[in-house]
């Protein structure tokens, strides 16, 4: 049981990477908090885990300072004090440059930046009380390297990287470790509804080293890496899932 004793808040748990995150983690014995705006399916994935592994699921739009406050303290109430949060929730907005609104910006920057931003700040009281803890931040490969057509995704994501090792410096004096995570293209329902109807990323698999794209469990279980004594030593750095995706340039 790798996360016997922790407790864990996972944002955008309802699906994806971070449902897959959330039960690998009840796997191991961490209790969790399942958060997300889909609430219907953040309460049907808590109801399957069930009670007796210990997860639950709270209302949370991580560009809300607010929310982010009653969150962090209903998990606290719930289970105690945080020792693992997952930034892992965020939107994909493909535009042009110059066809991207200063609105669609900063929507994009708004969940995936401030979002990121936010739930570091709103956990550090609590797992410094805990004697320290691990922070996971979702960034991507568009966090290594750019991609036409996603400034503002881009733009949060290399954000996201960096904000990691300001925080890993900062709070390793608390026990606190921070890493980002940054996958390539995963099987999650993110792009269809970015370009709004299904899309079958799968031929992108061909494209790089391991020949296939990734599964949320692939990303689930680095996180979990992360989040347990496993990954004692590491901080500030970054892990890609991107099935070598990184390891080459545009004139392989």
């Amino acid at each position: 049981m790798r996360l016997d004793g922790k407790i864990a808040l996972i944002t955008g748990a309802a699906r994806g990477q971070g449902a897959a995150a959330a039960r690998r983690f009840v796997e191991e014995g961490a209790r969790v908090m399942i958060t997300d705006v889909l609430d219907d399916q953040g309460k049907e994935l808590a109801a399957e885990l069930g009670p007796e592994f210990n997860a639950a699921y709270c209302h949370l739009d991580v560009s809300n300072e607010d929310e982010w406050a009653e969150a962090v303290a209903f998990t606290i109430s719930t289970f105690g004090d945080i020792t693992v949060l997952v930034n892992n929730a965020g939107i994909l907005h493909f535009s042009a440059l110059a066809d991207t609104t200063l609105a669609d910006y900063q929507r994009v920057v708004g969940i995936n930046q401030v979002g990121t931003f936010l739930g570091m700040r709103a956990v550090v009281e609590s797992m410094t009380r805990a004697g320290g803890g691990s922070i996971v931040n979702v960034s991507s490969v568009e966090g290594l390297g750019g991609m036409p057509y996603l400034v503002a995704y881009t733009a949060s994501k290399f954000a996201i990287r960096g904000m990691t090792k300001v925080a890993a410096m900062e709070l390793g004096q608390h026990g606190i470790r921070v890493n980002s995570v940054h996958p390539g293209a995963i099987n999650t329902p993110m792009v269809g509804e970015a370009l709004g109807r299904p899309v079958d990323i799968t031929p992108i698999g061909k494209k790089v080293a391991l020949r296939r794209v990734g599964q949320p469990d692939d990303v689930a279980n680095v996180v979990l890496f992360l989040a347990s004594d496993d990954s004692a030593y590491c901080t500030g750095a970054e892990f890609t899932v991107d099935g070598g995706a990184t390891a080459t340039h545009a004139l392989s």
